[in-house]
């Protein structure tokens, strides 16, 4: 499974019959992240009169979360997470401060400017792709995994951490159809001798 996520954080600013509405976007990893930005930005800005927020979490998006902080139910919160979901992004939190400018905007404006400021700081985004991959470890001589590391990064493989002993013990982290590959690489480079081994999934940014 692949999803999209944001390289880095973004802000966008609407104004609207005097109300401006200030939309940051940030990449976080779980929930308690999204609320720790959702704080920050309610610190940096003390005078506003909202913070409505949203959410998307996890490869699937499964986790959702949306707050009208105060705006008519349904208006900003909701329109926010529309503008997240529309555009494929997950593992994302989007806060819009809103400094009223004295003209009510009624519940459909409210939703337009919402879901708009959101939108606004997508198009701004730097788009990451993340992707499903395995962990794998190599265990081998250090001679070897030296060849091994050189080759697997000729191939556009990831390397992570490696351990030392008698022995070196590599992290990879590889697509599902570059395991074979990987293990036959290794068996050729130590003459069979190296141990090979998945320890389960994780996801990467490509």
């Amino acid at each position: 499974m692949e999803y999209q996520t944001i390289a880095a954080p973004v802000d966008a600013e609407i104004e609207i019959s005097r109300s401006r509405f200030l939309a940051r976007i940030e990449r976080v990893e779980g929930e308690e992240a999204a609320r720790e930005v959702i704080a920050a930005v309610r610190a940096a800005h003390p005078r506003a009169r909202h913070h409505c927020s949203a959410f998307v979490l996890g490869p699937d998006g499964r986790v959702r979360r949306s707050n009208d902080d105060g705006e008519p139910s349904g208006t900003a919160g909701a329109p926010m997470l529309d503008a997240l979901t529309s555009a494929g992004l997950s593992d994302v939190v989007a806060v819009v401060t809103r400094y009223f400018g004295g003209v009510l905007l009624g519940a459909g404006g409210l939703t337009r400017a919402y879901r708009a400021a959101v939108a606004e700081a997508v198009l701004s985004a730097q788009m990451v792709t993340r992707a499903e991959r395995l962990r794998v470890e190599v265990r081998t001589a250090y001679d070897v995994a030296a060849q091994l590391e050189a080759e697997a990064r000729r191939r556009g493989w990831s390397v992570g951490e490696a351990a030392y002993s008698d022995e070196v013990a590599q992290g990879y982290v590889v697509a599902e159809d570059q395991l074979a590959q990987l293990a036959a690489l290794a068996a050729e480079l130590s003459a069979g001798s190296a141990v090979v081994a998945s320890d389960g999934k994780t996801y990467v940014d490509l």
